[in-house]
């Protein structure tokens, strides 16, 4: 591929969020050109993402190449230069609505008019941004998860006045990244932040109650069901365990805390129906039976594989170290 055939994209935005997400953008193969609040900001964070390509190269995590690649591939602009023909233009600008209400602005007007706009907000709701943006159609939600680099899911959300169109090109760009896209209405906190959140509700609820120490709940989450989330989510994880086994603690649960344990009423139904998850092929992913020894199998098999790679890798430095 010669340099005219590579796409042209913008990130506004060069810190550390918008940054990582450059240089996803620049190995999957396109020019990325950069802006921040003025272009020696951009020129010294686009130093930064060499620098950094080198050592993420040294210690195993880029290709042996990113370096130069990465030095050619992105080049630091004004916001106006870098969105001018780029066909798809994120926004990753501090979270406060008036600072990215004011860069929209200024994308929307310098940009081409069917360029893609994407903002990397992980809080504010996209039909709130799209109030800024000139052809709202072509405007979504393509929320990165720092690091960017090496984190691979990224939450997708169109606002109600989202041409459908644009969904798919978004998420081939996404694609060639090596990430994966998953598509959410804009709801408040979307999905990964309101889970995010709710667990870390509960575990400081824990802390004040006296049940466990920050330490110890983190190792129960880490060496427990949080042990199972890079395979399974929390319906193939309920699945698994059973519908009705879920129910039942619940009802436990709610002996303490009847209203923060409600039970959820899809699940009620799902009971009420006989559909217990994977044992009775049909729950809220409808495993089929006969497909259950090889989801076991592949189960075991992860769990051991993540286990090794655990103690290869050896503990987070969290704590200090022991003598």
């Amino acid at each position: 591929m010669t340099e005219n055939e590579r796409p042209v994209y913008a990130v506004v935005g060069s810190g550390y969020m918008g940054g990582g997400i450059a240089q996803s953008l620049a190995l999957s193969g396109a020019d990325v050109r950069i802006a921040d609040v003025d272009i020696e900001v951009a020129r010294g964070n686009r130093d930064r993402l060499i620098a950094e390509a080198a050592q993420f190269t040294a210690d195993g995590l880029f290709p042996a190449d990113a370096s130069a690649v990465i030095a050619e591939r992105i080049t630091a602009m004004t916001i106006e230069d870098a969105v001018a023909g780029a066909s798809f233009i994120e926004e990753a600008v501090p979270e406060k609505i008036e600072i990215k209400h004011a860069t929209l602005r200024r994308i929307s007007a310098a940009a081409a008019p069917d360029a893609i706009i994407g903002s990397n907000t992980s809080t504010i709701l996209i039909g709130r941004l799209a109030e800024a943006v000139t052809n709202p159609g072509r405007f979504l939600g393509v929320h990165f998860s720092n690091p960017a680099p090496f984190i691979p899911g990224v939450e997708l959300i169109p606002h109600a006045g989202t041409d459908e169109a644009v969904l798919p090109v978004v998420e081939a760009i996404v694609a060639a990244t090596g990430k994966e896209t998953a598509r959410v209405k804009d709801a408040t906190g979307f999905v990964l932040n309101r889970l995010q959140y709710a667990l870390f509700h509960e575990a400081t609820q824990l802390v004040e109650e006296g049940v466990a120490t920050p330490e110890d709940i983190d190792t129960i989450v880490r060496t427990t069901f949080g042990f199972r989330l890079p395979f399974f989510g929390p319906f193939a994880i309920a699945d698994m365990a059973g519908l009705d086994v879920y129910a039942f603690c619940y009802a436990s649960l709610q002996t303490e805390f009847p209203e923060r344990f409600a039970t959820p009423p899809i699940l009620d139904q799902l009971v009420s129906a006989g559909k217990l998850g994977t044992k009775s092929g049909a729950g809220f992913l409808d495993v089929p039976v006969e497909r259950t020894p090889e989801l076991i199998a592949y189960r075991n098999k992860a769990y051991v594989a993540m286990k090794k790679l655990i103690d290869e890798l050896g503990p987070a430095p969290i704590h200090p170290a022991q003598d």
